[in-house]
C-alpha cells in the first residue's frame, strides 16, 4: 500500500504565485489531474497531498516552473503538461534548458520553443542531419516544429524556398465527390500545414510567399520527376505513402536541401495489404548516414492530459488485440 503524505510549497512572492496558478486556477487543475494529487492554496503557500512519489514529483515540477517564472517566462498550460511528462519520464533536469533557445518567434512575437526531451532531439536532428524522420502520434508537435524550423532556415537564408507536401489519401471521404479543382479538393487535407504557417508567419505574409512561389504546398504526386535544390522539404502524413512513393520522395533531395518526413504509424489509411512507405523506410534506412530517426510516443503529446490518455488507451487496446 502506498503512503499518502502532505507537503507545502512556499512561493517567494505573489507574482510567482499568480504566474504558476494561471487564470481560474487552470495550471493547478492540470497539475492535480496529471499528477494525481490534491493541491490547496494557503495564502502564499500550496498544500500538496497524495501518494509520496506523486507529491515529490509535483514539488519538483512546481520548482522548475517557478524557476522559469523568476527568469521572466510566462507559463502556459502546455509548459505545465511538458514538465509533468518530463518528470514522469525522468528527464525533468533538461526542462529549464529548453527555454534557453528559441526556434523562431511567431507572428505575434511569441517564442516558439521545444516542449519536451523528444522535441529537443527532433530539433537537434533537423539541425545536423540531411533527412529526418519524426515518427509518432498526433499532438507531439512534429508538423509545427518542422514548419518552424523551415521558416527559420528561410529567414536565415539557409534555403531559398519551402516545399511542403503530403499524400492525398482519402480517409473515409472520396476526393472525387468534393467540390472544386484539384487544389480546392486537396487543400483541406493540408490544413494543419496552413495553420502552422499562418501562426508562425501570419496569414497575409504566408499568402504573399505562396504567390511568389517561395512556399509551395502541393500533393505528393507533384514531386515526381523533380530535383529540389536549396529547399527545405517537409512530407507530412508520411504513413500514407506507398513504398514506391516514399522512395520517389526521398530521391528528390538536392544539394543545399534539408528534408523532414513526419508520420503516425497508428493512423495508416492505405488500402489493405498495401505496405506503408514510412514503415519500410524505418527498416531500410535505420543505419544510413546523414539520416536521423526520432520516435515520439503518447508521453510526448503536448496537449491536454486527456489527449495523451486517449492515445495511450488506443495503443494498449491495439497491443491487446494483436496478442489475441
Amino acid at each position: 500500500m502506498t503512503k499518502s503524505i502532505e507537503k507545502q510549497y512556499q512561493f517567494e512572492n505573489p507574482e510567482q504565485e499568480i504566474g504558476l496558478v494561471g487564470p481560474q486556477d487552470a495550471n493547478i487543475k492540470l497539475l492535480e489531474e496529471g499528477m494525481h494529487v490534491v493541491i490547496k492554496g494557503m495564502g502564499e503557500q500550496l498544500l500538496i497531498s497524495g501518494d509520496e512519489q506523486a507529491v515529490a514529483q509535483t514539488l519538483a515540477v512546481i520548482d522548475e516552473l517557478c524557476f522559469l517564472i523568476k527568469k521572466g517566462v510566462r507559463i502556459a498550460p502546455a509548459d505545465v503538461v511538458s514538465a509533468m511528462n518530463m518528470v514522469q519520464r525522468g528527464t525533468l533536469e533538461y526542462f529549464a534548458d529548453m527555454y534557453t533557445e528559441t526556434v523562431i518567434r511567431d507572428a505575434k512575437g511569441r517564442s516558439i520553443r521545444v516542449k519536451n526531451y523528444s522535441q529537443r532531439e527532433y530539433v537537434n536532428a533537423i539541425k545536423h542531419q540531411d533527412v529526418v524522420f519524426g515518427i509518432g502520434p498526433a499532438g507531439t508537435g512534429k508538423t509545427y516544429l518542422a514548419v518552424a524550423m523551415a521558416v527559420a532556415a528561410l529567414k536565415r537564408g539557409d534555403v531559398e524556398r519551402l516545399v511542403i507536401t503530403r499524400p492525398a489519401v482519402e480517409a473515409g471521404e472520396s476526393l472525387g465527390f468534393l467540390p472544386g479543382d484539384l487544389k480546392e479538393k486537396v487543400d483541406p487535407y493540408l490544413r494543419p500545414i496552413y495553420d502552422a504557417l499562418f501562426a508562425i508567419l501570419g496569414k497575409e505574409h504566408t499568402k504573399r510567399l505562396i504567390d511568389r512561389e517561395v512556399i509551395e504546398i502541393a500533393p505528393l504526386a507533384y514531386m515526381r520527376g523533380r530535383t529540389l535544390d536549396n529547399a527545405f522539404i517537409i512530407l507530412d502524413e508520411a504513413q500514407n505513402t506507398t513504398t514506391q512513393q516514399m522512395k520517389m520522395f526521398l530521391t528528390r533531395l538536392g544539394f543545399g536541401s534539408k528534408m523532414v518526413v513526419n508520420g503516425d504509424p497508428s493512423q495508416i489509411d492505405l488500402p489493405p495489404r498495401v505496405r506503408s512507405g514510412l514503415l519500410q523506410a524505418q527498416d531500410v534506412l535505420a543505419a544510413v548516414n546523414h539520416i536521423g530517426m526520432v520516435t515520439f510516443n503518447a508521453g510526448d503529446v503536448v496537449r491536454h492530459p486527456v489527449v495523451a490518455s486517449i492515445v495511450a488507451a488506443y495503443d494498449a487496446f491495439d497491443a491487446e488485440k494483436t496478442e489475441k
